[in-house]
């Protein structure tokens, strides 16, 4: 049985990842900040594993790689992300928003990446993903959201740093779409059922070559 692990998973994206890896008979780990308050993650079917995880406390990620030290896992995905001060400017700078959008949206999912770099290393799959923005693109910046918008570039420039540091996995960065979520809004075109499913089929065709991509949930290739 192929294992994922998937962080954020009380919600959104990461909630519908659990949710439809679970259904193809996948073993999943799922991770969110109070297991007490698992909500629709407890009540979903199939052999999930609601993990304590605060992405910010990097003393508790360390702790869930010991946790899960002799564990295999194909398929890592780092899902948590905050999307804070919209409406910051250069002139109205919220220090403590953006501070806060890095160490959730940059500094969690790489140190995730780390915690758990030998069991992603020992799977069949090999694969680290980590859900980003096609707003963390340089060449497509028009403008604002500069604290959400900084730290996806920022992940995704240390995502392809991994990958390039560490032949043996398959790390790559992906753009879900805008997806109808708390996050995306009830607007978006995207529902989080379509972006998921696109995201697990690019997921399961990665090739040792895609290691270092940035691609949208099509398989499409976005501009860094």
């Amino acid at each position: 049985m192929p294992t994922v692990l998937v962080t954020g998973a009380g919600r959104g994206i990461g909630l519908e990842f659990a949710r439809q890896y679970a259904a193809e008979g996948w073993r999943v780990i799922a991770t969110i900040r109070d297991p007490a308050k698992a909500g629709e993650l407890g009540r979903l079917p199939g052999k999930i594993e609601v993990h304590r995880l605060d992405v910010t406390d990097l003393k508790g990620m360390a702790a869930l790689g010991r946790e899960l030290g002799r564990e295999s896992i194909d398929v890592l995905i780092a899902s948590a992300g905050v999307y804070l001060a919209r409406s910051m400017t250069p002139q109205n700078v919220d220090e403590a928003a953006w501070l806060e959008s890095f160490r959730v949206n940059t500094i969690a999912p790489v140190a995730l990446a780390g915690a758990l770099l030998e069991q992603v290393r020992r799977s069949e799959g090999r694969r680290l993903v980590a859900i980003t923005s096609r707003m963390g693109s340089i060449a497509e910046n028009p403008g604002g959201a500069i604290a959400y918008r900084s730290s996806k570039a920022a992940l995704n420039s240390a995502w392809k740093g991994l990958a390039a540091s560490n032949r043996d996995v398959i790390a790559v960065v992906l753009h879900p779409g805008w997806v109808r979520t708390e996050m995306g809004g009830a607007g978006a075109p995207v529902s989080p059922e379509a972006s998921v499913n696109g995201m697990r089929g690019v997921i399961a065709k990665l090739t040792p070559a895609d290691s270092g991509r940035f691609l949208n949930h099509l398989g499409e290739e976005v501009p860094w």
